[in-house]
């Protein structure tokens, strides 16, 4: 289709478009049901399910050396104390050989030199498995976002959608890249840090449980506040952005109204709101390893003082009450990072549940299996007959609109904002599908057509110019890839802009970029008009063509419409009835229903709603 961006709803009448889905309001990042999304994140990942297995291996190796190397040290330790104890009472020096302490510091080395060989697996492994479970997201994600229906878009905020996409997936993945892997391996370690440490000392584990309790519940008190918190962080800041956006978007209002002072109050104070906010989480999230640590310290030095009893009294050996500490080490860290590694966890959790909320959005209807073939040539006979349409079924816009267009006519549709001008366009494409009734091309039904195969024979010129991110001529030719030089710069010359072209720096190979801002409207709408006499539809669907230039280029353009029209169907949207009283049909639309239809004479003579809106431009 030679067209530009879906039409959008904005005219649809008495509010009956679709209302945004997603609350506003920022809530706490936990999913709606946890087990359900780690059921169909599994599915998601069956591909990739070896590589989970693999890290599963690797974590329980890696955990059973991280256990068995204090063990082992305790051994080591004792051997060297007692041959050390020898050599002392025979009078003699000691040294380390192989008999006397080397083999065992060797297979020592090497029990972590195998942790380590079993880390760098599973955390290579794992990393694998997070991409490509992401990258298999995305691709569905990229499927689904192509055959949604246009009422999904209505309904959601772009930014809302790119977040979805971009920053939920990277959440995901950085967090089962670390938060799941360490929570696999904290969980094997802890557990075997304490059957080790009660093999050891019944008592010096119950002192070490107690304040592992303590520093549990301290770490999930204030993770929780820390969440609270960081939900109004991330409240703050889209304040703030969307203070920002609005003040740069409406930069030329605001210095016209001299508002400079009460913008700016407002972007400071939405700043200072922030800084607060992020003052108040930060201060949340950085005490607690502080506490934390101030804890495990505590209780190695209660430990300390408690277990040299143990060993004065013969109930410990040295080497086992230094491998009880490593054991202390190992199962401290991960029991204080539980809390706030359950946290992460649940907020990726919410994150693909967004993801998947998309997913499991309503599709478009799909195209026929075997569409019915477009007459070639297309010549362009419309016709809806007795179309009943509404964005909300409950809510019905159109009840029995039924009109023709002829091959060649020009057809004007007018009437007030939100009458359902638009929204008549929407239907014709297909944008949104209607609930009764039937329109055709040339006899045949449109919805037994593919949607390829029916817009490729429209050309669409929007109110709302849009220029996608490349050169001049790349954006003429985009409804036409393959034209040449010259056809782009006939085009460009029949819609009055050839002569602009010329004017910048690099002339049809200027690149345009940020929504083509370094030119003017009235010129953006200009490149939209050459884009679509280049790609020469049999079909026009002109929505305000010419409201954003000057009346002398308006005339020009006005005059290579109408050499571009002959012979072809147009339906034009116009608010200034000057420029439709040539048409050969003219629809006259209220509340989504065509309530006057003929030509300009007859709807005077009628002296209905159309006579009433000409006499009103024109008294």
């Amino acid at each position: 289709m030679a067209g530009e961006k879906n039409l959008t709803n904005s005219q649809a009448a008495q509010g009956n478009a679709p209302e945004p889905t997603r609350d506003e309001e920022q809530e706490l990042e936990v999913p709606r049901d946890a087990f359900a999304v780690v059921r169909r994140l599994w599915k998601t990942s069956r591909r990739e399910h070896w590589r989970f297995a693999v890290v599963l291996v690797c974590v329980l190796c890696y955990t059973v050396a991280q256990i068995a190397a204090p063990a082992y040290s305790a051994h080591v330790i004792d051997l060297l104390w007692t041959e050390i104890q020898a050599s002392f009472a025979e009078g003699r020096g000691f040294t380390i050989g192989w008999d006397t302490g080397g083999r065992e510091i060797l297979v020592y080395l090497g029990i972590w030199t195998a942790a380590w060989g079993f880390y760098t697996i599973q955390s290579f492994t794992m990393a694998s498995f997070a991409e490509r479970l992401n990258l298999t997201l995305r691709q569905e994600l990229a499927q689904k976002l192509n055959v949604l229906p246009l009422k999904f878009y209505d309904a959601n905020k772009p930014g809302d959608i790119m977040s979805r996409a971009t920053n939920d997936l990277d959440k995901v993945s950085e967090v089962m890249q670390r938060g799941l892997l360490s929570m696999m391996v904290s969980v094997g370690s802890v557990i075997g840090a304490i059957i080790m440490m009660l093999r050891y000392n019944w008592v010096l584990t119950a002192i070490f449980a107690a304040f592992a309790a303590a520093s549990i519940l301290m770490t999930r008190a204030i993770s929780k506040r820390t969440l609270v918190l960081a939900s109004e962080q991330q409240r703050a800041v889209g304040l703030l952005t969307g203070h920002v956006e609005e003040a740069y978007s409406g930069r030329i209002v605001i210095k016209a109204f001299n508002r400079e002072q009460a913008s700016s109050a407002r972007i400071h104070e939405a700043a200072q709101e922030l800084a607060n906010a992020m003052r108040k989480t930060d201060f949340m999230t950085n005490v607690v390893a502080p506490m934390v640590r101030f804890l495990v310290r505590l209780s190695q030095v209660i430990l300390a003082l408690v277990g040299c009893g143990f060993l004065m009294r013969g109930q410990l050996t040295i080497g086992r009450l230094q491998a009880f500490f490593q054991y202390v080490n190992t199962a401290a860290e991960p029991l204080t990072q539980f809390s706030l590694t359950m946290n992460q966890l649940q907020s990726a959790l919410a994150a693909v549940e967004r993801v998947y909320d998309i997913l499991d959005e309503e599709e478009i209807e799909p195209d026929p299996k075997v569409p019915a073939a477009v007459p070639q040539p297309v010549r362009g006979r419309i016709a809806f007959e007795h179309v009943r349409f509404g964005y909300n079924p409950e809510q019905p816009l159109m009840h029995d609109v039924s009109f023709v267009a002829e091959p060649g006519q020009k057809v004007a549709i007018v009437g007030a904002t939100g009458a359902g001008k638009t929204t008549l366009i929407n239907l014709l494409m297909r944008f949104y599908e209607i609930d009764g009734g039937r329109i055709t091309l040339d006899g045949v039904d449109t919805h037994a057509m593919t949607r390829a195969d029916l817009r490729r024979n429209f050309g669409m010129v929007l109110q709302d110019a849009w220029l996608r991110e490349g050169t001049i001529a790349e954006n003429i030719a985009y409804g036409c890839p393959g034209a040449s030089r010259e056809e782009i710069i006939q085009a460009a010359k029949t819609a009055q802009v050839d002569f602009f072209v010329r004017t910048m720096p690099h002339g049809y190979d200027t690149r345009l970029a940020n929504d083509a801002e370094s030119i003017s409207q009235g010129q953006r709408q200009l490149l939209t008009i050459a884009r679509v006499l280049l790609a020469n539809p049999a079909i026009l669907i002109l929505d305000e063509a010419t409201s954003s230039v000057d009346t002398r280029t308006e005339k020009a353009i006005v005059q290579a419409m109408e050499a571009l029209t002959q012979g072809r169907t147009s339906f034009v949207i116009a608010h200034r009835l000057s420029t439709i009283v040539d048409s050969d049909l003219i629809l006259v639309m209220d509340h989504g229903t065509i309530i006057e239809q003929g030509t300009h004479e007859e709807l005077l003579a009628a002296g209905g709603a159309y006579a009433e809106l000409y006499n009103a431009q024109f008294a």
